[in-house]
Parts: C-alpha cells; sequence; structure tokens
C-alpha cells in the first residue's frame, strides 16, 4: 500500500517538474534572511528619480521609487538588485542591510528628466503636453531683477518685451500670441505651488504734468539666485488644471532645496556696469546750426543732452546660502542684495532678500513629509519724470532728445539754465525738482503637508499666503516751468493679501504594464487690495524745511484724501487622470471647475477640460532594430482655460452721489445730492474661454546628435468680454459684455539641440528654438475699437492701434506716407480720392505682432573653462515710433531738436504732424544676448573649499536693426478705454548695455 502510495507521488512530481523549474527556490535559511531592503535612486545631480524600477535578479520582486526616489524591496542582502530608468543607463548593485543610494547616470536620452507640472510631477517620458522647463544652469546668466526676463529666447512660443527699461520696470510675457483685447496677455506665475495675481504690488505714480508712472514689476522680489527651475506649460493640456487662469500660459516656478550630501555654503556675488545700448541719432550742435531756419535758436553751446541725462550705472549682486539635507530632510537659507543703478540720473533699485526652504519627514517610513517655503523681500526705488501718459510736451527723455543742442545745461551764474518755453523744458532741471521714491515689502509663505493613507494613496495640503505693503512719495519741487509750478506731493499706498488652500488627493497604482495616477482636489484663494492718496499742493521751495515725504503738513494746502478696498474670491474644484501602458501609450484627462465672486450670479462657475494622447514609438517592436532612434514620441491635446482678468464687481450695478446729479429743496438755499449710475449691471458675464488644440513630436536621434520637439498650435478666445456700447433706454452708454467675437493664434514652433562634441575634456551644446504667429480676429460685433493713445503737438484723441474683423489684434491705422515733393513736402495716399488729405484717408497696416520669434542657445566647457553665449531675434513685425514723431521736422521752427533722417531727407520744416507711416518702422533685429566666459580653480591643498568659478559676462553686446528708436523690443502702454496696445514706443527709458565680474564660491 505503501509503495502505491510512493509511486504515485513519483509519477506527479515527473510530471510536473518541467513547469517547477522555472520556480525559483530558497531554501529556508534564504527566506529567513530576506529582509526590507531601503534605498534611495537619484541622478548624477543628486536630484531624486521618482518612478524608477528596482527588481531583483534572484526572486524577481519588483517596486518602484516614490516621488522622492525612495524605495524598500523585500530580499535577502547579497542579492543582485537591478535599477533601471527610462533616460538613465541601467545598473546593477547588490542588496545591502544599510540605507542604499544609487545614482544613475543619463544617457543621451532626455525623457527621464523629471519636469514640474501641476500639482506634481512627471519624467518628461510622461507628458503629453507643450511644456518647457529650464534649469537654473540654463537661466542664470547676466544681471536679471525678475524672472520673467531670464526666459528671453529660452522657449519656443515666448515672447518677452520690454514696457520700459528702468530697472525694476514692467515686462510684457506673450505666450503663444495675444490672446485678448483688454483683458491683458500676462501669464499665471506659481512660486512653489502658490498661484501669485496678477494685479500690481507696488503703488502707481501720479502725474505732475509729466506723465504717470506705471507700478514695477510684480516679479521683483524674487532673488533669481535662488531659482531651481521654470517650467511654462503652453497649451491647453499642461494649463487647463489651472482652469480660469490658464488662457495665458502658465509659468511654474521652484526654488532651490537641499541636496543630497553634505552641508554646502556657497557664496555668489557679481558687480558690472550698463550703459544705454545707443544713441539717439539726433542732430549735434554743428548740424543743428546748418539746418537753423532761425539764427536766433543758436543759443551758443555745445551740448550732448543724452550724455547729460544718462550715466555709467554700478550694478552689484550679492547672494550667500547654505543647505544640507539629513536622512529625513532638508532645508536651504538664503540672504542676498542687489543694488542697481538706472543709466538714467537718480533712477535706483535696490533689493533685499531672504528665503528659508525647509523639508522634514515623520513616523514611519516617513509618512508624514512637512515642507515651508518662506520668502521676505524689500525693495526700495527711486523713479525719473517718465510717464507713458505724458501729453503733447512729453517727459524727461522727449525733453532730453528735443533740446536745442547750442543750448547750455547752466547759465553764466551757475543755475539751471531756463529754457522759457511752455512744453520744454531743461532736462536736467526736471531732474534736479523731481523726486519719486518707491519701498515695497513682500512676504510669499506656504506650508505644505503631505501624508500617506495607504500605499500609493496620498493627502497633500498646502496653505500659503502673499503679503505686500508699498508706499510711494513723489514730489515736484516749486519751478520755474508751468508743469505744476508751486509744487505738489503725493503719497500713494497699496496693499494686499492672498491667502490659497489646497486640499488634494493622489493615487498611484502599478499592476504590470499598467501606471495610473489619479489626482483630486478641492483649491480655495482669497485676494484683498486696498490703497490710499493724500497730498499737498504748493509746497515750500526745495531745501527749505523738513521734505514733505516726511511731514506732509510742514507747507502747502492738503488734497483731498482718497482710497479702496476690493476683495474677490475663487474657489475650485480639480482632478486629474495620468495613464500609461507599457512606456508605450500615454493619455492625460483634466477637469476644473472654477467659481469666481468676479462674475455675475447667472455664471458663478465655469469648467474647463483637457485630453492629451501620446505614443512612444521608440518603445515599439517594430523600432528597436532602428539604432538611428533612441527617441521618439507623438502627442496631441485639446482642452479649454479661461481668463478672468477682469476689475472686479463689473457684474453688479455702480452708483455715486453729487451735486451735480441733485435738486434744490428749499428753493435755492439747498442741494440735495443725486444718484447716478455709474455702471449698468450684467449678472450674465463670465469668463473668456480659450480653446486650444496641440500637435508635437520630441525625438533624440543619434545619441544626442539631434534632439528636440516640433509642435503645432491653434489657440482660440472665445467670448471676449468688452465694455461695449449698451442697449437703448440703459442708464449708462456702455456695459461690460462677453460679445461672440473670436481672436485666432496658430503657428509652428520649434526646438532643435545638438551635442556637437561629448568628450572626457571637451563638451559643446547648441539649440535653436523658434516660432511662428499668425493672428486673426473675427465676429467682432462692433466695426471696430481703437487703441495706442499717440502723443505729441495737436494729436490729442489720435490712436495707433485699430481691433477690426479680418485683422491681426492691435493693427495700425493710420495715413500712408509716400515720400517728399521736390519742396521736402509730405505726400500721402489719396484713399478717397477726393483730393483732400483727411483722416477718411486712413489705412490698415499689420504688424504690430511680430510673426517669427527665434533664439540660438550655446554651452561649451573645455577642461576648467566654460563658455556659453545666446542670441535673440524676431521678424515680421512693426513699431510706431512715437519718440520720431514727437522729434519731426517741424521742431526745427521752434528752437527744438530732430532726427538727423529727417532733416537729411530734406524734408519741410512746414509740415504738419500727422500720424503715418513715416514713423512706422520695421521692428526687426537680431541680438547678441548674453556671453558668459568662466574658469573653475582646482585648489586641493586648500580642503574647505569645494569649488571657485570666476566669470565675466555681457548683455546686450549688439543689435542688428533698421529701427531708429533706441530698442526693437519694446511695447509701450498706451491703453485706451482699457483695450490693450501692441506695437508703440514712446520715448521709453532705454535698454543698458552691461559687463559683470562675478564668482560663484562653494564651501
Amino acid at each position: 500500500m505503501n509503495n502505491h502510495y510512493l509511486l504515485m507521488a513519483a509519477v506527479w512530481l515527473s510530471a510536473i517538474s518541467p513547469s517547477m523549474a522555472n520556480v525559483p527556490r530558497h531554501p529556508i535559511s534564504e527566506q529567513v534572511a530576506q529582509q526590507p531592503i531601503k534605498g534611495v535612486v537619484v541622478g548624477t545631480d543628486g536630484s531624486p528619480i521618482p518612478g524608477a524600477s528596482v527588481k531583483s535578479l534572484a526572486t524577481n520582486r519588483v517596486t518602484t521609487t516614490n516621488d522622492r526616489g525612495e524605495f524598500t524591496l523585500q530580499a535577502a542582502e547579497g542579492e543582485k538588485l537591478v535599477i533601471s530608468f527610462i533616460g538613465y543607463t541601467q545598473q546593477q548593485v547588490t542588496a545591502s542591510s544599510s540605507l542604499m543610494k544609487i545614482t544613475l547616470s543619463g544617457s543621451s536620452s532626455q525623457l527621464g528628466e523629471v519636469v514640474v507640472v501641476g500639482y506634481g510631477s512627471q519624467t518628461k517620458a510622461d507628458v503629453t503636453g507643450a511644456l518647457t522647463q529650464l534649469k537654473a544652469d540654463n537661466i542664470k546668466q547676466g544681471a536679471n531683477i525678475s524672472v520673467d526676463n531670464m526666459l528671453q529666447g529660452k522657449v519656443s512660443g515666448v515672447r518677452i518685451a520690454q514696457s520700459s527699461g528702468e530697472p525694476g520696470a514692467g515686462v510684457d510675457v506673450f505666450i503663444r500670441g495675444v490672446g485678448s483685447i483688454r483683458s491683458g496677455s500676462t501669464p499665471l506665475f506659481v512660486v512653489d505651488g502658490v498661484p501669485l495675481s496678477n494685479d500690481n504690488v507696488s503703488a502707481a505714480g501720479p502725474n505732475f504734468g509729466l506723465g504717470s508712472s506705471e507700478p514695477k514689476n510684480p516679479l521683483n522680489f524674487l532673488n533669481t539666485s535662488d531659482i531651481e527651475t521654470v517650467t511654462i506649460l503652453k497649451d491647453a493640456s499642461a494649463a487647463a488644471i489651472y482652469g480660469a487662469r490658464g488662457s495665458n500660459g502658465v509659468v511654474l516656478i521652484t526654488t532651490k532645496r537641499g541636496n543630497r550630501g553634505g552641508p554646502v555654503l556657497t557664496y555668489d556675488t557679481y558687480i558690472g556696469t550698463s550703459s544705454v545700448i545707443k544713441k539717439m541719432d539726433v542732430l549735434s550742435a554743428a548740424e543743428y546750426r546748418k539746418a537753423l531756419v532761425n539764427p536766433a535758436y543758436d543759443h551758443g553751446g555745445n551740448t550732448d543732452w543724452q550724455d547729460v541725462i544718462y550715466r555709467n550705472a554700478f550694478v552689484q549682486n550679492h547672494n550667500l546660502s547654505f543647505a544640507k539635507t539629513s536622512a529625513t530632510g532638508s532645508y536651504m537659507a538664503s540672504l542676498s542684495h542687489m543694488d542697481q543703478d538706472g543709466i538714467v540720473e537718480t533712477s535706483t533699485f535696490k533689493r533685499t532678500t531672504a528665503r528659508v526652504n525647509a523639508e522634514e519627514s515623520f513616523f514611519d517610513d516617513k509618512r508624514l513629509i512637512v515642507k515651508m517655503n518662506l520668502t521676505a523681500s524689500d525693495i526700495q526705488e527711486t523713479g525719473i519724470p517718465n510717464g507713458n501718459t505724458a501729453g503733447s510736451d512729453g517727459q524727461l527723455i522727449i525733453h532730453a532728445l528735443m533740446a536745442n543742442p547750442t543750448r547750455s545745461v547752466y547759465d553764466s551764474a551757475g543755475k539751471y539754465t531756463n529754457f522759457n518755453m511752455n512744453a520744454h523744458y531743461n532736462p536736467a532741471y526736471l531732474l534736479s525738482i523731481y523726486k519719486d521714491k518707491t519701498n515695497t515689502f513682500r512676504v510669499l509663505g506656504n506650508v505644505e503637508a503631505s501624508f500617506r493613507i495607504l500605499k500609493g494613496l496620498n493627502y497633500r495640503i498646502n496653505y500659503g499666503i502673499d503679503k505686500s505693503t508699498s508706499e510711494r512719495n513723489s514730489t515736484i519741487y516749486p519751478n520755474v516751468t508751468d508743469r505744476t509750478p508751486t509744487g505738489a506731493y503725493v503719497q500713494n499706498n497699496l496693499s494686499s493679501l492672498t491667502t490659497l488652500l489646497d486640499h488634494y488627493l493622489t493615487y498611484n497604482l502599478s499592476v504590470n504594464k499598467h501606471q495610473v495616477e489619479v489626482l483630486g482636489g478641492f483649491s480655495y484663494q482669497q485676494f484683498k487690495f486696498s490703497g490710499t492718496a493724500f497730498g499737498t499742493q504748493g509746497i515750500a521751495q526745495q531745501g527749505q524745511g523738513v521734505d514733505p515725504e516726511y511731514n506732509p503738513g510742514y507747507s502747502g494746502t492738503p488734497t483731498s484724501p482718497s482710497g479702496y478696498a476690493q476683495e474677490n474670491e475663487l474657489q475650485s474644484y480639480f482632478g486629474r487622470v495620468n495613464y500609461n501602458y507599457d512606456n508605450r501609450y500615454l493619455f492625460t484627462a483634466s477637469l476644473r471647475a472654477d467659481g469666481s465672486t468676479r462674475f455675475g450670479k447667472d455664471n458663478k462657475y465655469g469648467y474647463f477640460p483637457s485630453f492629451a494622447v501620446g505614443w512612444t514609438l521608440s518603445q515599439e517592436g517594430f523600432m528597436k532594430d532602428i539604432s538611428a532612434v533612441e527617441d521618439l514620441k507623438l502627442r496631441a491635446s485639446w482642452g479649454q482655460t479661461g481668463n478672468q482678468e477682469v476689475p472686479n464687481k463689473i457684474t453688479q450695478a455702480s452708483y455715486s452721489l453729487s451735486p451735480s446729479a441733485g435738486y434744490y429743496l428749499y428753493g435755492d438755499q439747498a442741494v440735495v445730492n443725486g444718484v447716478t449710475v455709474n455702471r449698468t449691471p450684467n449678472p450674465k458675464l463670465k469668463w473668456e474661454l480659450v480653446e486650444q488644440y496641440n500637435i508635437g513630436v520630441d525625438f533624440n536621434l543619434w545619441k544626442g546628435k539631434l534632439y528636440g520637439s516640433l509642435e503645432y498650435y491653434n489657440k482660440t478666445t472665445k467670448d471676449p468680454i468688452l465694455n461695449i456700447p449698451s442697449e437703448p433706454l440703459s442708464p449708462t452708454t456702455t456695459v461690460w459684455k462677453n460679445v461672440d467675437a473670436q481672436i485666432v493664434n496658430k503657428g509652428f514652433e520649434f526646438m532643435l539641440g545638438t551635442q556637437v562634441i561629448n568628450t572626457k575634456n571637451f563638451t559643446w551644446n547648441v539649440d535653436v528654438n523658434g516660432s511662428t504667429l499668425s493672428n486673426t480676429i473675427k465676429d467682432l460685433p462692433v466695426s471696430e475699437l481703437y487703441s495706442g493713445s499717440i502723443s505729441g503737438p495737436g494729436l490729442s484723441g489720435v490712436n495707433a492701434n485699430i481691433y477690426k474683423n479680418g485683422y491681426e489684434a492691435g493693427s495700425f491705422y493710420m495715413l500712408k506716407h509716400l515720400g517728399y515733393d521736390k519742396d521736402g513736402k509730405d505726400i500721402f495716399e489719396d484713399k478717397t480720392g477726393d483730393g483732400v488729405i483727411n483722416p477718411n484717408d486712413r489705412q490698415i497696416f499689420q504688424g504690430a505682432i511680430p510673426n517669427f520669434n527665434f533664439g540660438l542657445n550655446s554651452q561649451m566647457r573645455y577642461k576648467k573653462f566654460d563658455l556659453a553665449f545666446s542670441f535673440i531675434g524676431q521678424t515680421g513685425g512693426y513699431l510706431v515710433n512715437n519718440t520720431a514723431l514727437d522729434l519731426n521736422i517741424n521742431s526745427l521752427a521752434s528752437d527744438r531738436n530732430v532726427l538727423a533722417k529727417y532733416y537729411e531727407a530734406k524734408a519741410s520744416t512746414a509740415n504738419l504732424v500727422q500720424l503715418s507711416t513715416l514713423y512706422l518702422e520695421k521692428s526687426d533685429f537680431i541680438r547678441l544676448n548674453n556671453v558668459r566666459l568662466g574658469y573653475t580653480l582646482s585648489l586641493p591643498q586648500v580642503t574647505w573649499l569645494k569649488s571657485l568659478n570666476i566669470y565675466v559676462s555681457g548683455q546686450n553686446l549688439f543689435t542688428i536693426t533698421k529701427y531708429s528708436g533706441y530698442d526693437p523690443l519694446v511695447n509701450t502702454t498706451k491703453t485706451v478705454d482699457g483695450n490693450q496696445s501692441l506695437g508703440v514706443d514712446y520715448a521709453t527709458y532705454p535698454s543698458t548695455k552691461t559687463f559683470l565680474l562675478g564668482a560663484t564660491v562653494k564651501f
């Protein structure tokens, strides 16, 4: 009987033995030795690699690293583990009971790079939307006050235009064109997970008759040395997770944290000098004397007025930071000070910032992680009388350019020469009587906690505060001009507070070849703004008593104070699903619902969906034998985003009380204030909607010899918000309303890079990016809208921009100048054919928006030397040179200077000043934007010094252009009725050419 059972067992074992041959067998002693093996996987730069595969060769057990690059795997000490990840070279290591640190070196593929996205991060291999991430090493060149300036020429589809070259002045950032007529084109900036408001955080300046000054750039508070990465989300798939604020694109900024390894103390510093990028070609004193019509206008002097107001300006920057990472967390702290003089006398920018980033983990296996980011900045600025709203008599820059070069700065008594002219003054004297000081203090901070509820399921909460206060003291002392001759003082104060609360859950699941990430959350953001203003007229003479900014009650007559307070809220629900099958097929879908108090009761909520797919062809079997193709991915996306950048409460009616609208209660003895309706309510008002689709391809060929991406996009703005004429019987003449018009932006983008040389001693990378843009307005329900107010004598009410169906946004509307006749008289095209040139002969000319922008960037490293340079450029655009309009030929007949080109063309001084294509110039240019040459010293005998890099750099070294103004890359704010202006240059504070000497020391 027993033998029978033994025989049956033998037969059964022999039958199954082939199938069991592949089953791993472990002695009991090995099973006992199994234990949790813990480790972290990082790149060569020390940054964690999430999603890396960790596999035991002995047991085939597999796990993946979390978002901090950490893993835990049951294995026996001494087992062989294989670590792999797309974009990195596979590595085999031996399991150890101590905490393992595995460093993967990157292959020529870039797909393993981790990029920041909204509410999380992804590997580049998993990205389906159009986005670009820049690291600190790619954007740190030069003396940049704000982060938006650092993007110049680095990203296809992104155009940066200066509103002014004044230190700290505003910058216009256009991502994929102009998507709105009056709601602006500024993207949403998110710093360490906190979306910033696009509202001003510094006070504007008053108008003392020389134009009002614009508020400063709200991004000035960030120390650019603290920035780790900048990610630009361009298409709707990438930006839709930000819903109602993502229509103009999103810029995600992350700041530096402690890297793995020992503590590091870093000191960055540079000093340098700046000068005007070029001088305007006006007549010299000798040329002016030859050109004079009236000899009385020769005052005997010889003055270059541009040299009088411009100077060689000094800049210095110091940044000290220290960072460390421990087994449970990390921290980074920095302190910086920047001091930059403007190239115009008396203008300065000073900023002191302090920053702390900290991260710590708690409980078992880092179940709870708490992060804190805190930035505090104090900015002190002094400005000049150079407002862009100045009338026909201009402001400082115009007065310097039109000043007669035969005049002297000082008279025989050593005082400033009095020109004794209306609407024209000694520019040096203007600087001496004007004081403008702005102090802005801003604190941005947030605390984020992440708690692992279950394996793969994490809850995060993010609480942020953005608080700023600004005080601007502006004074014009009693003077001999007709610009506020008795003097005046105004103090403008502005305060803002933004609070943010985010809750969201993320769930990650990996089953065989399937990887799924689900995100769902809630966000609440509140915005509070308030401002006050008061002032004094008829103040004491300069130098007498206490300056009014310190004692405004010392002298003069107080003006009526004013103030305002506003509050709005944004409540949002959002979700996203990412699906990856076998690293080949990718799918992303997101939806955000935004509720805003800015909109009417009928449309409190807007809904913003997006979808995207990706196909990694290089992972397919039929591509494996094509050695030239290392990475190849196709992408397609569609989505909708919104634009809510409109004034608060415009959906509600507004009323005011005034005697002018009142009536007499008792005969003529008392007036009862009457009620005036200022705004017609519209409860149906809703967001501007931007719908966009994108098709792209990413590739890496011949092991990095050629890599890059190609994109086609079509971006359409629907339901734009306009302040248009109201219906009959409405209480006001205009009403805020969504109209059925469309603004269409479409084009191609490319980024091509090559690793020219890659040896131990010599590496050289070059990349070039470019983008085309076609912009068209469709279905506008009104015949046209205007903007771009022109300044100049006799030009009050003249506008340069027109918004009209079938044309691009901000097209130009003016007379067509054909040249001069034999007497130097202007010849214009008679469009109407009536023989008389009048406003009806104006024509539309397109080109306010350049149709092609490009950038070229190169980085070389030879042994201990490093060299980087970049070019930027644009074509297909035009600028209205409003500065030249003020320097027209008839200035020779009024004791003023002119541009040399008008005199050389033999134009008649009797020509009327009219807006025409004579002042419409191409804005095409190519510029050597930056050059940096560095050398890293090796001092092995100094054990406490890790590295020392010394460098020299130059910015804006030369520009090739036919534009006669200071800078073709400019966009002066000249709005009309809130409609944004495009392609106007009016006496802008010039850009600068800068040379720096700097050093980076690590201890």
